[in-house]
């Protein structure tokens, strides 16, 4: 082998060790991009699940509230017209509270009483039909969110704050109040027990006037 030869064979060891290391290095950056590629996609694959699931809560939690409203809106549709029920009821029960009992004796003023109590039991039954239910107040501990004191009484015979007249009986409508009872309460009695204090505690009474 000449000289020529040694050194052609030489330079071409050389190169094919260079190319040869050249390709580690690419093969070495080509597999760190790839695990890089494949980390970033997890990433994301994590992040969209994670939006996902917090979109998917979001429309779960609008669709009970919406039917929760849905329903609301159907059982208190007639709230505003069964409030304003309640004043006819309240001139049906007056006036037949108004009516003597020696004019009940009365042929003619028996039938017109009759007529009225019909009327007024009429009256109660669509109210119930529609929710609308009667507060029990008399003998009640006073409970501020059912019952409006309009004046105190003073009775050492029962716990204080003891509903102890009715002057208008109250409504519930579902569970909501309709209308306050208007009530008288008892002070000078004993304190109530724990058991029976509740939400009460003294009333604040309502001045008329």
């Amino acid at each position: 082998m000449t000289d020529t030869d040694r050194t052609k064979a030489a330079s071409e060891a050389a190169a094919a060790a260079s190319d040869g290391a050249v390709g580690e290095e690419a093969r070495a950056a080509a597999g760190e991009s790839a695990q890089d590629a494949v980390a970033r996609l997890e990433a994301e694959k994590a992040d969209l699940t994670e939006r996902l699931v917090r979109v998917a809560a979001d429309l779960d939690n609008y669709r009970k509230r919406a039917e929760r409203e849905l329903a609301d809106a159907r059982k208190y549709s007639v709230t505003r017209f069964a409030a304003d029920m309640l004043t006819v009821n309240d001139n049906l029960a007056r006036a037949l509270d108004s009516v003597p009992e020696e004019l009940r004796a009365d042929t003619a003023m028996a039938s017109l009483v009759e007529g009225v109590e019909m009327t007024a039991r009429e009256m109660a039954r669509l109210l119930g039909k529609h929710g609308v239910t009667q507060i029990e107040a008399a003998g009640e501990r006073f409970d501020p969110n059912r019952h409006q004191a309009v004046f105190e009484v003073p009775d050492p015979s029962v716990p204080a704050g003891t509903v102890v007249q009715v002057m208008q009986p109250g409504y519930m409508i579902g569970d909501r109040v309709l209308r306050a009872a208007m009530v008288g309460v008892s002070k000078g009695g004993p304190k109530a027990a724990d058991g029976q204090q509740g939400q009460a505690g003294q009333p604040e009474t309502v001045q008329n006037g």
